[in-house]
């Protein structure tokens, strides 16, 4: 389990969160802040959005990502697409998994069972476990294990 740090785009675990929260407490600091770029935490979604963007500006290829899966979960598919696109060209394993679920779904493109399956198979080997996992789903709904 991570948080995501809207700021500077960094993942950060929940054990550095909770020590970075224990540091401000020791130094008496009121305003929760970034443990990796100390820039202040974002107090309302729209800052989140604006920090989320400003990373994407930036060509950073997870705030694309974020991007992405936002449109997804607002309905845009094809909005979507396009930023999962965009993270892919970057190299972001997790933005080539969820635009092979995008050609699965047919949400927002074409349904693809190639090219779905292509992507799983780049998350794959860029080290993306659930991308692993669902290879071996089919694998073994295919008969072949």
């Amino acid at each position: 389990d991570y948080l995501f740090g809207t700021c500077c785009s960094k993942i950060i675990c929940r054990g550095c969160d909770l020590a970075n929260k224990l540091l401000r407490e020791r130094e008496g600091q009121l305003r929760e802040t970034c443990p990796f770029c100390r820039h202040p935490q974002p107090k309302t979604p729209e800052e989140q959005d604006k920090n989320i963007m400003k990373r994407a500006a930036a060509n950073d290829a997870f705030a694309i990502r974020q991007m992405g899966m936002k449109c997804y979960r607002e309905g845009d598919y094809e909005g979507s697409f396009k930023y999962l696109s965009r993270a892919v060209e970057l190299g972001d394993v997790g933005a080539h998994h969820f635009l092979g679920a995008l050609y699965l779904e047919g949400k927002g493109v074409k349904k693809d069972y190639g090219k779905a399956f292509y992507c799983y198979e780049r998350a794959a080997i860029g080290g993306h476990p659930s991308a692993r996992y669902d290879l071996g789903c089919e694998e073994e709904e295919s008969g072949n294990i």
